[in-house]
């Protein structure tokens, strides 16, 4: 199908408005990152001062913190991924009674915010002694993870070519080899899109660091970056400099996982 050339330009024109929409802050934060700390700071003449970001590292402890995502966020991907291909292996594949019903409940996993358990969740958590803990942060954010990752692993193990399954069975192959040998290399896009994904919201969560730690020794780096601005609420270029360190590893991630995130998200929007 042709492509007129109004149409053409049209497209160009929406991609570079919302392109402009989304680079517009993105420009700014940078610009204040490498912009003048202060007055006395800004009259020395340089254009960039890179001193900001060792400065806001250091001042804000965000060596700690980024410590501390890192681990939950390690512990979280793992456990979440492993569970969420295990649980959509044996719900997209198999028959048995209940299979219905427990896909549902994995969907009210979905379905229901954080705002409504965190409460009586912190209570819980404290009285088996897991709150101000790594295991107290990375154990509802797992649950979570593994709602949407069965979903998601759901919707390729079913869309899988049943063709091939039956030749490995033919072969003698069992469910575990099936699965290991079999539907996950092919399935590489989709797993690495769910890890991305895994990893990027066990990054961003702010709630649940903020409810399980009310001590404050387990600060995830999120969580730092809000303290940080409630102490330094002047100094504009140290909390620029914290919020680029503290977007940086899910950006780095982003860009050597984007082929497979995109062909992930391809696969996922054509199939049932």
């Amino acid at each position: 199908m042709n492509v007129s050339v109004f149409e053409k330009v049209a497209n160009y024109l929406i991609l570079g408005v919302f392109g402009l929409v989304i680079l517009g802050p993105i420009s700014v934060i940078v610009t204040l990152a490498f912009g003048p700390e202060n007055a006395s700071v800004a009259q020395e003449g340089r254009v960039f001062h890179w001193e900001n970001f060792p400065t806001a590292w250091e001042v804000a402890r965000f060596g700690q913190y980024m410590l501390t995502s890192v681990v939950v966020a390690v512990i979280v991907v793992v456990v979440a991924v492993l569970a969420s291909i295990l649980a959509g292996y044996a719900l997209g594949t198999m028959k048995f009674r209940g299979a219905t019903p427990i896909f549902y409940l994995f969907l009210l996993g979905i379905m229901v915010p954080t705002e409504a358990f965190i409460v009586p969740l912190y209570f819980d958590l404290r009285t088996v002694g897991l709150t101000n803990t790594v295991w107290g942060v990375a154990f509802p954010q797992i649950a979570m993870s593994i709602a949407f990752g069965t979903f998601w692993m759901r919707t390729y193990f079913r869309s899988s070519s049943q063709a091939l399954i039956d030749a490995a069975k033919l072969d003698g192959a069992g469910s575990m080899r099936i699965l290991w040998q079999v539907l996950v290399p092919i399935g590489r896009p989709a797993i690495l899109t769910l890890v991305l994904l895994t990893f990027m919201w066990t990054w961003n969560e702010f709630l649940i660091p903020l409810v399980m730690s009310p001590n404050g020794s387990v600060r995830t780096a999120p969580l730092g970056l809000a303290f940080f601005q409630g102490q330094y609420t002047q100094g504009t270029a140290l909390l620029a400099a914290g919020a680029i360190m503290v977007a940086l590893p899910v950006v780095v991630l982003y860009i050597f996982l984007q082929r497979h995130f995109i062909q992930g998200m391809l696969e996922g929007a054509v199939r049932e």
